[in-house]
């Protein structure tokens, strides 16, 4: 089982210099149970050094491994000498993509099976996968007045067709996992929309749904929404799990279920300048409100950052980025 003995620890995380990947890889640096060294794999060519400025101590304890997920000797190199794999590496996009199986399917399956194949060849002790909400919805075929838990899986079908192939591919991806023959430990975290600062310089997906809100898009999530989450708190629950030697199965992390009207609706109330639409009130139709949706999480002991906080960082992140305007009577 995970980290039964005290000490240190080296462990590896795909993509590593992503939007989760970096706060994992923060977090991992100020954990106070265990002194982790780790393996940041990251597509090669893409920019880690802001991995670097993270911790005091990051650059003894940080080691870029350059690594394409379709690469299984790349995979191999990073997760060589470690004791835990965190994959969260998987191709995500704001735009649909040109060729489905090449850009997202294929790096998603794939990947994830070269990832835990090298585990298993190391020896790796358990391997927290970064699924998703997408994971667990759409699915229009589970019963009607049920709150949406960790039981729910995606139709894979009714995403196919009407193109919605992130979706697909997460859900793919996560059942390529449990069906992997190979004595590895797998454990899974479904987060909702993740929200935070920026630790990395380029705008990522989740992110880019808070940006575009509000600047006034219309659109509704319909098939991508179940709640928002701080980012920080999705680091910790791969962390918790990681740490936690009874936690097994899936677990979904979003700070209460809840229609996207409703979200749009409390980031109009932080910032009333920006204008952000007023959407019908079900934007999620029959989608059913919980707000201790991620019991299984809380259950351990993670406590949630309000969802105002999260909203308050994130856009104060994307504003100081330039990834978000303010116009001039808006900055008086």
């Amino acid at each position: 089982m995970a980290n039964e003995n005290p000490g240190d620890e080296v462990v590896c995380v795909t993509g590593a210099n992503g939007f989760i990947g970096s706060w994992l890889v923060r977090t991992l640096l100020e954990n106070q149970n265990h002194t982790y060294t780790i393996h940041a794999a990251v597509f090669p060519g893409s920019d880690a050094s802001h991995l670097f400025t993270l911790h005091p101590n990051a650059a003894s304890r940080i080691t870029v491994f350059p690594a394409d997920l379709l690469d299984a000797a790349s995979i191999f190199r990073a997760v060589a000498g470690c004791s835990g794999v965190f994959h969260v590496a998987s191709p995500c996009t704001l735009e649909d993509p040109a060729d489905p199986q090449k850009e997202l399917l294929e790096p998603a399956v794939q990947g994830t099976l070269n990832v835990l194949e090298a585990a298993r060849c190391v020896g790796v002790r358990r391997v927290v996968l970064t699924s998703s909400i997408s994971a667990m919805v759409p699915n229009p075929g589970w019963p009607a007045g049920r709150v949406v838990d960790e039981e729910s899986w995606t139709d894979v079908e009714f995403c196919r067709g009407r193109g919605k192939w992130y979706p697909v591919a997460k859900t793919e991806a996560e059942r390529a996992a449990w069906k992997f023959e190979g004595g590895v430990e797998v454990v899974a975290v479904l987060p909702a929309t993740c929200l935070g600062p920026l630790l990395q310089p380029e705008l990522n997906a989740s992110s880019g749904v808070l940006q575009r809100l509000m600047t006034g898009s219309r659109e509704t999530q319909e098939y991508h929404w179940l709640g928002a989450v701080h980012v920080k708190d999705v680091a910790k629950a791969h962390v918790l799990l990681y740490e936690t030697p009874s936690a097994a199965g899936r677990y979904l992390c979003t700070n209460g279920i809840y229609q996207f009207s409703c979200f749009a609706a409390c980031v109009s109330e932080l910032y009333p300048e920006f204008p952000i639409h007023r959407f019908p009130e079900e934007t999620q139709p029959g989608l059913v409100p919980c707000k201790d949706a991620a019991r299984r999480l809380i259950d351990l002991g993670l406590v949630f950052t309000p969802i105002q906080d999260a909203v308050r960082e994130a856009a104060e992140s994307l504003i100081a980025k330039g990834f978000l305007l303010r116009s001039p009577s808006q900055s008086n």
